[in-house]
């Protein structure tokens, strides 16, 4: 959600379903409840209102126990944005749960205030070495029909975006937002039992046929056209999709990138129980 006013209702993306936004049923149906169309959104003013108030750097004064009237307005009026797509959205699907994978911790940290949503996040955890490694490879943006490729950023500022984002969340728990963490390893490991956890989260009965699109053994997952707005690639992808942890990083990242991200990153790591030491060249790195 947090790229949709720019990338989709401006500048026409594709959907996950490969349709224009401007072609997707389902997108025109949400827009038509939220706002009486698209068109009556002012993008410009959301934007403005982004760069206000929904910044890494504010982080600090939207985790206050109270905000100064101005900054509460105007963090309110962004939230509602938010809102109203959610609400539409949950309408069109016919859900009891909407779930938006924006990642940036400040969106969080704003919608915390909107007394419209029952706010719980998931807080997905993966080492932030893969995570490093991950950012510095060249990847297509398939909605841009190749003319752009996804954000790359070196180990030391993955490293550094790694440890801010992580301690934003975990001072949204300690603000009271109902928090689930969630590491990758594990869901890759036991997805069914982890889906069953998140479900619990978000306060769903979830049965076991509810999982249906998991194989018996849990190691692949079948996947349905989706409307994702934005985000990673994959969300392109239908039908049988084998589910393993992509643990590349070992032999790819080099081993001084490595111990540089292990360093910026150790007391996190402890913290969410990732080891310190880079087993493939036993460099301490805590």
């Amino acid at each position: 959600m947090v790229h949709l006013w720019q990338r989709d209702v401006r500048d026409d993306e594709r959907c996950g379903c490969g349709a224009r936004f401007s072609d997707c049923a389902f997108w025109r149906a949400i827009g038509e409840a939220a706002f009486d169309g698209w068109h009556a959104v002012d993008v410009d003013r959301i934007l403005r209102l982004r760069a206000t108030v929904e910044r890494t750097r504010h982080i600090p004064r939207l985790a206050a126990r109270t905000l100064p009237q101005p900054l509460r307005e105007a963090v309110l009026e962004y939230a509602g944005f938010y809102t109203a797509v959610y609400e539409a959205a949950a309408l069109v699907a016919g859900a009891e749960v909407v779930v938006d994978s924006s990642k940036h911790s400040a969106l969080a940290h704003c919608l915390r205030w909107s007394p419209a949503l029952d706010l719980r996040v998931v807080h997905v955890i993966r080492d932030p070495r893969g995570v490093a490694y991950s950012w510095t490879k060249a990847v297509d943006r398939p909605e841009t029909d190749g003319a752009e490729q996804m954000t790359r950023y070196s180990a030391g500022r993955s490293a550094l975006l790694w440890a801010g984002h992580n301690a934003a969340f975990g001072l949204l728990a300690r603000r009271g937002v109902p928090t689930a963490r969630l590491r990758y390893e594990a869901l890759l490991a036991d997805p069914r039992t982890e889906l069953h956890r998140i479900a619990r989260h978000a306060g769903l009965p979830l049965r076991d046929e509810d999982l249906a699109f998991l194989s018996p053994d849990g190691r692949a997952a079948e996947l349905r056209t989706g409307h994702s707005a934005a985000g990673n690639p994959m969300r392109f992808t239908v039908g049988r999709v084998p589910l393993r942890r992509d643990d590349a990083w070992r032999e790819a990242l080099p081993p001084r990138q490595r111990a540089l991200v292990g360093a910026v990153c150790a007391p996190m790591l402890r913290a969410y129980g990732y080891r310190t030491i880079d087993k493939k060249t036993e460099v301490e790195i805590s």
